[in-house]
This record gives C-alpha cells, structure tokens and sequence, in this order.
C-alpha cells in the first residue's frame, strides 16, 4: 500500500500531519469556552455544543491543510528551520502524502464546517449567518491573501479565538449575551499572539514566499512589542469583563495562566533580535490552552451556583 493510503496507521499519520494534529486541542477549549459561556448567560446544548465542536474542528483542519498546501507551493514549507510550534509539520515535502491528496481532505474538511453551520442556521436562523461568512473567509483566504497583506494574525485571532466563542455560546439559546461576548474578547488576542510568536522562526522563510506578517511589515522590535500589549491585555481582559458585570468573578482565575508569559514576554521585551527560546514557544502555547479551558471551567462553575 501507498504512504498516501488513509486505511494505514501511516497514511492516517500524514493526514494528521496536515492538519497540525497536536494543535487541535485549541478548537477543544474554545468551544468549552463558548459553551460555558452561553451557560452563564442562561442557555445551554450537549447537542449543539457538540455539533460547534465537530464543526470548528473540521474548519481548524482544513486551514492548516490547505496552508501546508499552499506554503509549499509557494517554497515556504522548503525553506523553514522547523520548530515542535512552527515551520510546518514537514509532511509534504517529505512526500509522505501527495498535495493533491492534501487538498482534497483541506476541502473535504471545510465541507464538514460548512454543513454544521447550514445545520445551526436551521437551529437558530439567520443570527448566525454573519460569523458563519466572515468563518469561511478567514478559512479560504487566510493563506492565499490575508497572511500576504498583513492580516493574517489579526484572521487568525477572529476566526480561532473570537468568532468560535461567540459562535458557540450564540448558538446554544440563540442569542448572545455578555458572557459571550466578554470571553470571546481574550480568545482573539490569544490566538493572535499564538500565531505571531511562531512567525518570528519562520521570518526569512516567509519573507521568501511572499509573505507580509507583521513581523515583516513591522520589524522584530515592533513585532515583540505588539505581542507584549496583546499578552497583557488577555488578563486585562478579563479583569475589565468581571469589574463592569459581563463576567462573574469566578472568571478572575482565569487570569493566573498568564503566568506562563513570563518566558515568552522575557524574550520579547529583550533581546528581540534573538533567536525565540523553544520553551518560550511552548510557554505560549500552554498559556493559550490553559486560560480559555480555566476560563471554561470558572464558567461552568459559576453557571451551576
């Protein structure tokens, strides 16, 4: 049998591999997030819950598939110095799963998200229809125009952070309230500053492929500076929601993870022009998962008292 063979353990390995698995986690706790949310704010669905996740999970793969594709179109993914958090996953141009294969299931997969979010507009109507379009955009533009314009952290934050946990704290009752909203506010400058921080490894690679991350229309120093503000505002954040009432106090736990910058801020506001520590990286990974799934759980424990 073939590498590209999806009924081997290998060929289910690559496409794995494209779709960045170990970073799948991240849809997990922003549903949770979301879910959690929608709870506090008075309404809550297994059913729905389930179907956001199986939906935003399905959409997180095919944007890394299709951005593998992409990037080694363009050279990007043959000229990276790889990282556990950046440069790829290395599968296609290790030909261990064809390009064309890769699309398919980048296709296949964004076919998935779209039928869960034809399936919630027959649940909850149109409400939902406007973070379903701008859903696609950043899902089928990001790599091919909005990561080449200066856009794609700012893409990636909306369409990975803020839009799942509005969407799915929206989608259990139908409306949005203000824990919604205010849990929602985080998640975006998290996964902003997730992706910034691994563009920083990549910088010559992407300055080759064509493309303008802020790394590259800003410098380093500006780079590191914008992702300081963007790490402290996460607990600022939360502090502001739960002072003005959009969030309930238990939420303010929320705000200890950001503990884990302390790597990741020390490297930023240093010596910039330094290579990034991997357990900087990592620090900025775990601080992204650990706040939305505390922030998840201090919800939930708030909307059961």
């Amino acid at each position: 049998m073939s590498a590209d063979s999806s009924s081997t353990p290998r060929g289910v390995a690559a496409y794995l591999g494209v779709a960045r698995g170990p970073f799948l986690v991240l849809p997990v706790v922003l549903v949770a997030a979301g879910a959690a949310a929608g709870f506090v704010d008075g309404s809550f669905s297994w059913a729905r819950t389930a179907v956001a996740f199986i939906g935003l999970l399905s959409l997180h793969a095919a944007v890394n598939t299709l951005n593998e594709v992409s990037d080694l179109k363009s050279g990007i993914d043959l000229a990276t110095a790889r990282t556990p958090f950046s440069g790829g996953s290395g599968t296609l141009p290790a030909r261990r799963l064809s390009p064309h294969a890769a699309l398919v299931f980048g296709l296949g997969c964004a076919a998935v998200g779209l039928a869960c979010g034809i399936w919630f507009v027959s649940q909850v109507g149109p409400v939902i229809l406007p973070l379903l379009v701008l859903g696609a955009v950043f899902v089928l533009g990001y790599t091919d125009l909005l990561a080449r314009v200066g856009l794609g952290e700012a893409a990636a934050g909306l369409g990975l952070g803020t839009l799942p946990v509005m969407g799915t704290a929206l989608v259990q009752g139908g409306a949005l309230g203000p824990a919604g909203l205010a849990a929602s506010v985080p998640a975006f400058f998290m996964t902003f500053n997730l992706l910034l921080l691994n563009e920083f490894p990549d910088e010559a690679a992407d300055r080759q492929g064509g493309r303008l991350n802020l790394v590259l229309l800003f410098g380093r120093r500006r780079a590191a500076v914008a992702y300081a503000v963007a790490a402290l505002a996460t607990p600022l954040a939360i502090v502001a929601a739960v002072v003005v009432g959009a969030l309930p106090p238990a939420a303010l736990v929320a705000a200890l993870p950001s503990l884990l910058l302390i790597k990741p801020l020390r490297w930023a506001l240093g010596d910039s022009a330094a290579a990034v520590p991997w357990p900087a990286l990592g620090a900025n990974v775990a601080w992204n998962l650990a706040t939305n799934a505390v922030l998840a759980g201090a919800l939930a424990t708030a909307g059961l008292t």
